[in-house]
């Protein structure tokens, strides 16, 4: 995860706090103030067995960008189970997955504990855990089995929703370390495609039956290009990674991407035969209400949609024309300047959704000084 709304530094290592984003949605109406736009995170345990298939293992990387850290997931009713994101990579996860495991089953026979991890996305802190966890899995198969030779070893698959080749964006930058965590993995501990390449290829709507339940993988680009989302039938439970959050809400790469994902999984949960009505997300508490969480996401994006428009009709307070920096203290006027930076971010991102949508104009003009205008043929506009 990645991000600069939607988390606050942490207070101490017993409280921290997130920033509720919505809020920011009623900045043109709201007089609420500072104190009121945040709320204490919630107390997760480090492992928790949230159903009978699904257990909740934190990696133990709190912050401002991850509340209480990464939740990692292994899902399963017996061995091999799959793990759902291994972390970020702190050696305080490792023992916290290990007593995991030991209390999911006694596992004396050759059979890996693990036999597929899945990745939600790119981010570091869902994929920087994959060297020692790879390395722990291999150990404690290695340690039941101590006459086996480990080139026996039944490795994991790794599978991830693949980036498009001509990825642009953050991806695209050194904020992506994938490239150099796949270089540290270490030999023989996970399985390769039959071409070499250490993940194999997730699909969208693919039914994924490795484990008990099946699940099924739901491409939601947006808060990155290759997002996924999990269904979960038996536990009528929607794995959200960090494209809905448990506390707070999500940043996101692309708003239009963002919306149709959003929209996707609001509609996936009214057509499925079991339909969802929880939501697993990699940040923050489960969260119960999960179809209506989701369209008060929706709802504080097309809000906010609203307002910028709202700005672009009126006469620029300076110069000639609106930029994104006029329009943040405009709809952030009521807020702490220190929130303006990262504000013009999320509001660059509603006016180029606007602008490849024909509803707006990009003038020129670079960061938050670019420049922009209604387009008065647009039936939006």
């Amino acid at each position: 995860m990645r991000g600069l709304l939607t988390r606050l530094p942490s207070v101490s290592s017993h409280t921290r706090f997130v920033f509720n984003c919505g809020l920011f949605n009623r900045a043109l109406s709201s007089s609420t103030k500072f104190r009121n736009m945040v709320e204490k995170l919630e107390d997760l345990p480090d492992i928790s067995k949230i159903s009978a298939s699904v257990t909740r293992i934190l990696g133990q990387n709190p912050g401002k960008f991850t509340l209480q850290g990464t939740n990692t997931y292994v899902i399963g009713t017996q061995h091999p189970y799959v793990l759902l994101d291994p972390g970020e990579g702190k050696q305080e996860y490792l023992p916290l997955l290990s007593s995991a495991l030991d209390a999911l089953s006694s596992n004396t026979n050759t059979l890996p504990e693990v036999s597929d991890i899945m990745i939600s996305h790119w981010h570091s802190d869902h994929v920087g855990g994959l060297p020692s966890v790879l390395s722990l899995l291999q150990s404690r198969w290695q340690s039941r089995n101590p006459t086996t030779p480990l080139s026996s070893y039944p490795a994991p698959k790794l599978h991830k929703y693949p980036l498009p080749s001509d990825v642009a964006g953050p991806a695209s930058t050194a904020h992506n370390k994938l490239p150099e965590i796949i270089e540290s993995l270490p030999k023989g501990a996970f399985t390769p495609t039959p071409d070499g390449k250490p993940f194999h290829d997730l699909h969208d709507n693919q039914l994924f039956r490795a484990s008990s339940p099946a699940i099924r993988v739901i491409h939601s680009p947006g808060h990155t290009l290759d997002s996924i989302a999990l269904d979960i039938p038996d536990d009528h439970a929607l794995y959200t990674a960090d494209t809905v959050l448990g506390q707070g809400t999500a940043i996101f790469e692309d708003l239009r991407l963002y919306l149709q994902s959003l929209n996707k999984l609001l509609e996936y949960g009214k057509k499925a035969p079991e339909g969802y009505q929880t939501l697993y997300p990699a940040h923050g508490p489960i969260v119960k209400s999960g179809h209506e969480l989701i369209s008060t996401y929706i709802k504080h994006r097309l809000d906010r949609e609203q307002q910028v428009l709202e700005v672009l009709r009126t006469k620029p307070t300076e110069g000639d024309a609106w930029t994104t920096w006029t329009i943040v203290k405009v709809l952030y006027a009521s807020y702490p300047e220190s929130l303006w930076i990262p504000a013009s971010h999320s509001i660059d991102l509603h006016l180029k959704k606007l602008q490849d949508e024909g509803t707006v104009v990009f003038l020129g003009g670079e960061g938050v000084e670019k420049a922009w205008k209604l387009d008065c043929e647009s039936p939006s506009s």
